[in-house]
Protein backbone atom coordinates (compact mmCIF):
# COMPACT_ATOMS: atom_id res chain seq x y z
CA UNK A 1 0.00 0.00 0.00
CA UNK A 2 3.21 2.39 1.04
CA UNK A 3 4.56 1.60 -2.17
CA UNK A 4 1.41 2.84 -4.56
CA UNK A 5 1.46 5.45 -2.17
CA UNK A 6 4.46 6.49 -2.95
CA UNK A 7 4.19 5.57 -7.06
CA UNK A 8 0.67 8.21 -6.72
CA UNK A 9 2.79 10.41 -5.26
CA UNK A 10 5.41 10.73 -7.82
CA UNK A 11 3.20 11.13 -10.57
CA UNK A 12 1.45 13.28 -9.31
CA UNK A 13 4.50 15.91 -8.49
CA UNK A 14 5.81 15.30 -12.12
CA UNK A 15 2.45 15.90 -13.77
CA UNK A 16 2.29 19.29 -11.54
CA UNK A 17 5.56 20.51 -11.88
CA UNK A 18 6.18 21.61 -15.69
CA UNK A 19 2.20 23.40 -14.80
CA UNK A 20 4.31 25.24 -11.87
CA UNK A 21 7.50 25.87 -13.59
CA UNK A 22 5.78 27.27 -16.45
CA UNK A 23 3.48 30.20 -13.95
CA UNK A 24 7.32 31.15 -12.51
CA UNK A 25 8.35 31.37 -15.76
CA UNK A 26 5.39 33.11 -17.64
CA UNK A 27 5.65 36.03 -14.00
CA UNK A 28 9.20 36.34 -15.02
CA UNK A 29 9.06 36.64 -18.73
CA UNK A 30 5.56 38.93 -18.66
CA UNK A 31 6.82 41.24 -16.04
CA UNK A 32 10.14 41.61 -18.10
CA UNK A 33 7.37 42.64 -21.62
CA UNK A 34 5.53 45.14 -19.81
CA UNK A 35 9.22 46.97 -18.50
CA UNK A 36 10.09 47.37 -22.28
CA UNK A 37 9.76 50.47 -24.02
CA UNK A 38 7.86 49.16 -27.52
CA UNK A 39 10.34 49.31 -30.96
CA UNK A 40 7.20 49.51 -33.45
CA UNK A 41 9.52 48.81 -36.47
CA UNK A 42 10.69 45.05 -34.82
CA UNK A 43 7.31 44.81 -34.16
CA UNK A 44 5.89 45.31 -37.30
CA UNK A 45 8.45 42.86 -38.57
CA UNK A 46 7.72 40.34 -36.47
CA UNK A 47 4.14 40.55 -36.69
CA UNK A 48 4.34 39.39 -40.38
CA UNK A 49 4.13 35.92 -38.91
CA UNK A 50 1.26 36.51 -37.36
CA UNK A 51 -0.55 37.86 -40.37
CA UNK A 52 -0.72 34.25 -42.11
CA UNK A 53 -3.45 33.11 -39.44
CA UNK A 54 -4.64 36.55 -37.67
CA UNK A 55 -4.53 38.46 -41.53
CA UNK A 56 -2.82 41.67 -41.81
CA UNK A 57 -4.69 43.59 -40.11
CA UNK A 58 -5.18 41.65 -37.14
CA UNK A 59 -8.57 40.92 -37.99
CA UNK A 60 -8.77 37.04 -37.51
CA UNK A 61 -11.49 35.04 -38.77
CA UNK A 62 -15.33 35.12 -38.91
CA UNK A 63 -15.62 31.65 -38.07
CA UNK A 64 -14.30 31.96 -34.71
CA UNK A 65 -10.48 29.99 -35.55
CA UNK A 66 -8.15 32.80 -35.36
CA UNK A 67 -9.34 36.08 -32.77
CA UNK A 68 -9.11 39.14 -33.77
CA UNK A 69 -6.26 40.83 -31.59
CA UNK A 70 -6.06 44.08 -33.26
CA UNK A 71 -6.51 46.91 -30.74
CA UNK A 72 -6.40 44.36 -27.96
CA UNK A 73 -4.83 45.62 -24.98
CA UNK A 74 -0.94 45.76 -24.95
CA UNK A 75 -0.69 43.85 -21.64
CA UNK A 76 -3.64 41.19 -22.75
CA UNK A 77 -1.34 40.40 -25.32
CA UNK A 78 1.73 40.04 -23.56
CA UNK A 79 0.26 37.63 -20.94
CA UNK A 80 -1.59 35.75 -23.68
CA UNK A 81 1.79 35.11 -25.80
CA UNK A 82 3.74 34.29 -22.25
CA UNK A 83 0.95 32.03 -21.39
CA UNK A 84 1.39 29.98 -24.73
CA UNK A 85 5.10 29.97 -24.58
CA UNK A 86 5.03 28.41 -20.77
CA UNK A 87 2.02 26.06 -21.33
CA UNK A 88 -0.56 28.19 -19.50
CA UNK A 89 -2.89 28.30 -22.26
CA UNK A 90 -3.14 25.74 -25.00
CA UNK A 91 -3.18 25.99 -29.10
CA UNK A 92 -0.54 24.22 -30.79
CA UNK A 93 -0.30 26.84 -33.93
CA UNK A 94 0.22 29.59 -31.05
CA UNK A 95 2.01 27.75 -28.59
CA UNK A 96 4.68 27.11 -31.84
CA UNK A 97 5.19 30.97 -32.80
CA UNK A 98 5.04 31.98 -29.21
CA UNK A 99 8.09 29.79 -28.92
CA UNK A 100 11.90 31.19 -28.59
CA UNK A 101 12.54 30.45 -32.06
CA UNK A 102 10.47 33.41 -33.40
CA UNK A 103 10.45 35.60 -29.99
CA UNK A 104 13.65 35.07 -28.74
CA UNK A 105 13.46 37.73 -26.17
CA UNK A 106 10.88 39.88 -23.50
CA UNK A 107 11.86 42.63 -25.98
CA UNK A 108 10.12 40.64 -29.40
CA UNK A 109 7.02 39.71 -26.99
CA UNK A 110 6.99 43.51 -26.19
CA UNK A 111 7.55 44.78 -29.75
CA UNK A 112 4.87 42.32 -31.68
CA UNK A 113 1.87 43.44 -28.95
CA UNK A 114 2.41 46.68 -28.93
CA UNK A 115 2.38 46.47 -32.74
CA UNK A 116 -0.61 44.41 -32.89
CA UNK A 117 -2.47 46.87 -30.07
CA UNK A 118 -2.17 49.58 -32.45
CA UNK A 119 -4.23 48.35 -35.37
CA UNK A 120 -7.59 49.80 -35.85
CA UNK A 121 -9.83 48.00 -37.68
CA UNK A 122 -11.60 49.40 -40.89
CA UNK A 123 -15.08 48.79 -42.06
CA UNK A 124 -13.56 46.43 -44.61
CA UNK A 125 -12.56 44.02 -41.78
CA UNK A 126 -15.86 42.56 -40.79
CA UNK A 127 -16.47 40.91 -37.23
CA UNK A 128 -18.31 37.66 -37.33
CA UNK A 129 -21.75 38.26 -35.34
CA UNK A 130 -24.06 36.09 -34.62
CA UNK A 131 -28.52 35.33 -35.72
CA UNK A 132 -29.36 38.20 -33.26
CA UNK A 133 -31.78 35.82 -31.86
CA UNK A 134 -30.54 36.30 -28.40
CA UNK A 135 -29.20 39.72 -28.37
CA UNK A 136 -31.33 40.96 -25.25
CA UNK A 137 -30.78 38.27 -23.17
CA UNK A 138 -27.07 38.26 -24.26
CA UNK A 139 -27.21 42.47 -23.14
CA UNK A 140 -28.72 41.41 -19.51
CA UNK A 141 -26.24 38.52 -19.35
CA UNK A 142 -23.57 41.29 -19.76
CA UNK A 143 -24.18 43.84 -17.68
CA UNK A 144 -25.32 41.57 -14.62
CA UNK A 145 -22.22 39.29 -14.81
CA UNK A 146 -19.49 40.42 -17.26
CA UNK A 147 -19.59 44.45 -17.10
CA UNK A 148 -17.86 44.90 -13.26
CA UNK A 149 -14.85 43.42 -14.66
CA UNK A 150 -14.69 44.10 -18.53
CA UNK A 151 -16.06 47.97 -18.83
CA UNK A 152 -19.72 48.81 -19.79
CA UNK A 153 -18.54 48.68 -23.42
CA UNK A 154 -16.90 45.40 -22.91
CA UNK A 155 -13.37 48.01 -23.13
CA UNK A 156 -11.41 45.55 -20.72
CA UNK A 157 -8.52 47.07 -18.78
CA UNK A 158 -5.15 47.68 -20.11
CA UNK A 159 -3.80 48.51 -16.65
CA UNK A 160 -5.16 45.06 -15.38
CA UNK A 161 -4.63 43.00 -18.42
CA UNK A 162 -8.49 42.45 -18.52
CA UNK A 163 -9.08 41.65 -22.50
CA UNK A 164 -11.49 43.79 -24.58
CA UNK A 165 -13.99 41.77 -25.76
CA UNK A 166 -16.07 43.98 -27.69
CA UNK A 167 -15.38 44.07 -31.37
CA UNK A 168 -14.14 39.99 -30.95
CA UNK A 169 -15.29 37.55 -33.12
CA UNK A 170 -18.50 36.08 -32.00
CA UNK A 171 -18.04 32.32 -32.93
CA UNK A 172 -14.50 32.65 -31.24
CA UNK A 173 -16.14 34.39 -27.98
CA UNK A 174 -18.45 31.31 -27.91
CA UNK A 175 -15.87 28.75 -28.20
CA UNK A 176 -13.42 30.46 -25.69
CA UNK A 177 -16.28 30.10 -23.23
CA UNK A 178 -16.79 26.34 -23.95
CA UNK A 179 -12.85 26.13 -23.66
CA UNK A 180 -13.27 27.66 -20.30
CA UNK A 181 -15.68 25.55 -18.71
CA UNK A 182 -14.63 22.50 -20.00
CA UNK A 183 -10.69 22.95 -18.73
CA UNK A 184 -8.97 23.90 -21.81
CA UNK A 185 -7.95 27.24 -21.10
CA UNK A 186 -5.79 26.22 -17.85
CA UNK A 187 -5.25 30.22 -17.47
CA UNK A 188 -8.86 30.92 -16.83
CA UNK A 189 -9.54 31.70 -13.07
CA UNK A 190 -11.30 29.37 -11.02
CA UNK A 191 -13.71 32.52 -9.93
CA UNK A 192 -14.55 32.97 -14.03
CA UNK A 193 -14.87 29.38 -14.74
CA UNK A 194 -17.57 29.06 -12.12
CA UNK A 195 -19.36 32.45 -13.24
CA UNK A 196 -19.32 30.73 -16.76
CA UNK A 197 -20.24 27.31 -15.97
CA UNK A 198 -23.78 29.03 -15.02
CA UNK A 199 -24.72 29.83 -18.42
CA UNK A 200 -26.87 28.18 -20.51
CA UNK A 201 -27.27 28.20 -24.71
CA UNK A 202 -29.18 31.32 -25.06
CA UNK A 203 -26.58 33.22 -22.76
CA UNK A 204 -23.30 32.05 -23.96
CA UNK A 205 -24.86 32.94 -27.94
CA UNK A 206 -26.30 36.10 -26.66
CA UNK A 207 -23.90 37.52 -24.73
CA UNK A 208 -21.53 36.56 -27.80
CA UNK A 209 -23.13 38.36 -29.91
CA UNK A 210 -23.64 41.15 -28.23
CA UNK A 211 -20.10 41.90 -27.76
CA UNK A 212 -19.39 41.01 -31.38
CA UNK A 213 -21.32 44.01 -32.26
CA UNK A 214 -19.90 46.71 -30.02
CA UNK A 215 -17.45 48.84 -31.97
CA UNK A 216 -13.79 47.92 -30.62
CA UNK A 217 -11.78 50.55 -29.46
CA UNK A 218 -8.15 51.28 -29.42
CA UNK A 219 -5.34 52.35 -26.02
CA UNK A 220 -2.50 54.20 -26.93
CA UNK A 221 0.72 52.13 -25.44
CA UNK A 222 2.45 53.00 -22.32
CA UNK A 223 5.67 53.67 -23.44
CA UNK A 224 7.28 51.62 -21.04
CA UNK A 225 4.87 49.54 -19.89
CA UNK A 226 3.16 49.11 -16.72
CA UNK A 227 6.10 49.20 -14.77
CA UNK A 228 6.05 53.01 -15.45
CA UNK A 229 2.84 53.10 -13.20
CA UNK A 230 4.03 51.70 -9.71
CA UNK A 231 0.92 53.02 -7.63
CA UNK A 232 -1.13 50.32 -9.83
CA UNK A 233 -1.26 46.54 -9.83
CA UNK A 234 0.41 45.12 -12.47
CA UNK A 235 -1.48 41.77 -14.06
CA UNK A 236 -1.00 38.28 -12.16
CA UNK A 237 1.10 36.83 -15.64
CA UNK A 238 1.74 33.38 -13.20
CA UNK A 239 -2.25 32.88 -12.77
Amino acid sequence: MKSQLLVIGVLTALSVAPLTHGASNAAQEGTDALATRPDFTNGAQLFKSCAACHGESGAGTPDGQVPRIAGQHFSVLVKQLVDYRNNQRWDPRMQYMADKHLLKTAQDIADVAAYASQITLSADDGVGVGSGEFLGRGRAVFQSSCESCHGPAGEGSGTHAIPQLAGQNYAYLVRQIHDAVEGRRPNFPASHIRLLKRLDYADITGVADYLARIPRKVEPVIPQGLADLPSQQPPDFGR
